[in-house]
């Protein structure tokens, strides 16, 4: 079964693409849901994260209380790495069961890979297309202000710290602009579908 990858920077509106996609009756695969999954209580990748940075991680229910683990490797691309190292696996383990999965009880599916880190974590040929949902940085920084909370200094440092967009669009096969309105976006991602309906029509995509 061929996947198509999703991927977009913080605040790009990824969401709102892979939520119409879902509608028009793709097959979401969350990659955010899965790195959940990947450390939930009882699971190796969480016993893997308590070895490495302690169980000051844990709330006091033994789940990964997620603000102390990113205080931890905020900042420290030692840290982060080796985050990475333990929770990349698991996410991809569980990623092959769910496509395998969605394979098994419609092999006609249109799987979408909802993946923000596509263009750290993955490759490109990995999919049959790559999406990207793209938008420069001040519309972003903006919307993290505005829909988030969050104040300017804190959004622009997390837009930043992101991979540079140029890289993020070096992978696509298809950019969709959301630095308008949500109509527009919406509009692309309608005629994203019609092209991939079509492709399906005579044999794949294109």
């Amino acid at each position: 079964m061929e996947v198509i990858g999703l991927t977009g920077g913080i605040a790009a509106g990824k969401s709102a693409v892979a939520a119409r996609l879902a509608e028009l009756g793709a097959v979401i695969v969350d990659a955010d849901r899965l790195a959940r999954e990947a450390v939930a209580p009882g699971t190796p990748g969480l016993s893997a994260v308590v070895q490495r940075f302690g169980e000051t991680v844990l709330d006091a229910e033994g789940a990964l209380n997620r603000t102390a683990l990113g205080a931890i490797i905020f900042g420290s691309e030692v840290d982060r790495r080796d985050l990475n190292a333990i929770v990349h696996p698991e996410v991809r383990r569980l990623y092959r069961e769910r496509v395998e999965a969605i394979a098994a009880s419609d092999p006609d599916a249109v799987v979408v890979y909802d993946v923000p880190l596509l263009a750290e974590a993955r490759a490109a040929d990995e999919f049959a297309l790559v999406v990207v949902v793209d938008a420069p940085p001040d519309v972003r920084v903006e919307r993290l202000v505005r829909l988030r909370g969050l104040d300017r200094a804190a959004a622009e440092a997390r837009v930043a710290a992101q991979i540079p967009d140029a890289e993020r669009r070096a992978m696509a096969d298809i950019v969709i602009d959301s630095s308008g309105t949500l109509d527009a976006t919406l509009e692309q991602v309608d005629a994203l579908w019609e092209r991939l309906v079509a492709q399906r029509a005579v044999g794949g995509p294109s």
